[in-house]
This record gives structure tokens, sequence and C-alpha cells, in this order.
């Protein structure tokens, strides 16, 4: 079986809208796109690569596929992130796009069901790289098994956030992190199961 993989830019308040420039994702007049640009370094762009490298399958949002199916088909296959997005199969959910002419997209629009039987055809890893709304949708019917985040030392104040309001109470598991000498953060995360609870307060006794 396949797990499902989300890899997100976040900013450290939980914003992980328009992160590679301005004119990405303006959408409730969001005007603060391109956060991500001052803190590249080659460490992080490595590891997105792994983490690239590492997939089999990539699901994509119609926003997100519409930015990648822009750019990608123009660059040279020389370029490794290039061959590897061009040649991989690629799966956009949209209920409004009829085709996809990038090479290897399938539009799908049935999340649970469509997602799920993508789970179930195979091994490997299913991807998932910005498409924030679709992850909301994907976190809605538990079908999410690994988040892999880059935290950015920023504060932003407003714009789409990856764990928004309505996210299913669960816990998570760290299994990797690594922070860089800018301040950026890159870690990973499984699903553990069901919030656990507690409390700190002490029990009453019975004065007699």
């Amino acid at each position: 079986m396949r797990k499902l993989v989300t890899g997100t830019f976040v900013s450290l308040d939980g914003v992980m809208q328009a992160p590679g420039g301005p004119s990405e994702d303006t959408d409730g007049g969001f005007d603060h796109g391109g956060w991500v640009f001052p803190y590249y370094t080659e460490k992080w762009g490595e590891r997105v690569q792994e983490w690239m490298n590492a997939a089999d399958v990539l699901l994509l949002g119609r926003k997100t596929y519409d930015i990648f199916a822009a750019h990608w088909p123009r660059v040279s296959d020389e370029d490794e992130m290039a061959a590897r997005l061009n040649g991989m199969p690629k799966y956009v959910v949209s209920r409004t796009l009829k085709s996809a002419d990038w090479n290897n997209s399938t539009v799908i629009g049935d999340i649970p069901n469509d997602v799920a039987a993508l789970k179930e055809a195979g091994d490997g890893e299913i991807q998932v790289t910005g498409s924030g709304n679709l992850i909301q949708s994907l976190m809605e019917h538990d079908l999410v098994d690994e988040y892999r985040l880059i935290v950015f030392p920023v504060l932003i104040g407003s714009g789409k956030r990856l764990f928004a309001e309505g996210t299913a109470p669960s816990n998570l598991k760290l299994t990797s992190s690594q922070v860089l000498d800018n301040g950026v953060g890159i870690f990973t995360f499984e699903r553990a199961g069901k919030l656990e609870q507690g409390s700190f307060e002490l029990e009453e006794t019975d004065p007699q």
C-alpha cells in the first residue's frame, strides 16, 4: 500500500500561502507572497530534492497543478527536478478541470474514494506539494500518513494555514528533525493515533 505524504513550506505561525512568490496565491488579499526566498539555502533545497526522488506519484490541487504545469514542462530534463516531475504519474484533484495536458497527468474528483484507490494501487509514496485546500480535505478524510514540514522563522499573521480551523485532533510522532544555521527547521511527523489528554490538576481528597 502506498504512503501519502505532504511536503509543505510553513511559517512559524502556521501559514502556508504563497511561499514562492508575490503572485502565487493572492486569495483573501494576501500580499506577503515569496516569504521563503530570503531563507533559501542549498541544504534545504537538497532535502526537497531527496523527498521528491522518493515520490512514485504526485497528487496536486488545481491551483498548484496550474503553477507546476505552466513551469516545469518548459524546463529541460537535464534538470533533475524537472526530469522527475515531468516523468512521474500525476493526479490533479478538480471538479471543474476536464483534462490535464501535462505529461502523465490525470484528473480525479472524488477525494475519499479516488485517493484511497491510489493508495491501494501499489507501493511507494504519493506526495502532495503545496495544495493547501487539498491537504485540508485529505486530513478531513484521514488520508495523510506523514507530514514533511520546512518551517521558516517568520510570522505572517494572516493567510491560509496548514492546520486550519476544523483540523481533526490527533497525535503526531516526530521521526526526524534538523535546524539549519539560518533558523529554518526541517521536520517529519507521522500520525500517531487519536489525541491523548490528561490533567495536572490535583485530585481532591476527602478531608476525613
